[in-house]
């Protein structure tokens, strides 16, 4: 099989189609044989292009395009496996539920999830934050009280900041005790027009 597509890939034309195709006979066969252990696509949202990245156990990576594409995934490839490739079926159940997030048709996402990019007390904030219900907001000291410590106020601004997981695992919800929408990974307008969004269904 790989003598093939190398075969495939000196014979080939310079034709688009061509590639495409090729690209995805790549892409299932590292996924037959076990080779791809991280898989991504982007996605078109009202908060601009996304990067998803999902492993074997589930989604571990959502990324804004003011992070850098390319160096989410250098990164990916540093902390998960430098066995990436752009291989969007496995992120189609992924694609499908932020389109009808943005359509304002599902309020909670239903998809695995891979926490390998949490750890600590970061990551036991981040598995509270589907506790905020949609359309609501906490602040910080709320989350942090939720979280077991509610002295750790900063900290829990600091696992926002660095959610792996953005809109899904909605960081979004949580703002300053005065009301002010606080940092956002997303930038600021990101945050505004989630918020925006969810009230309006």
């Amino acid at each position: 099989m790989n003598d093939e597509l190398i075969r495939d890939l000196t014979t080939i034309t310079e034709s688009p189609d061509s590639m495409t195709a090729l690209h995805a006979r790549l892409a299932e066969a590292a996924q037959r044989d076990g080779i791809l252990d991280v898989a991504y696509r982007t996605v078109d949202s009202p908060i601009g292009e996304l990067l998803v990245a999902a492993t074997e156990r589930g989604l571990v990576r959502v990324a804004f395009a003011n992070e850098g594409h390319d160096a989410v995934l250098q990164t990916l490839a540093d902390r998960v496996s430098p066995r990436i490739l752009c291989a969007p079926a496995r992120l189609d159940a992924v694609a499908r539920q932020l389109d009808e997030y943005f359509a304002r048709t599902r309020q909670r996402f239903e998809v695995p999830l891979d926490w390998s990019l949490s750890a600590g007390f970061r990551g036991v904030v981040l598995h509270h934050l589907p506790e905020i219900d949609y359309g609501k907001t906490a602040s910080y000291a709320a989350v942090a009280k939720l979280a077991g410590n509610p002295k750790a106020v900063r900290a829990v601004g600091s696992a926002c900041a660095t959610n792996p997981l953005p809109v899904i695992v909605p960081c979004h919800r949580v703002v300053r005790s005065d009301g002010k929408m606080g940092g956002y990974l997303g930038g600021v307008d990101a945050k505004r027009t989630l918020l925006t969004l969810e009230a309006a269904a």
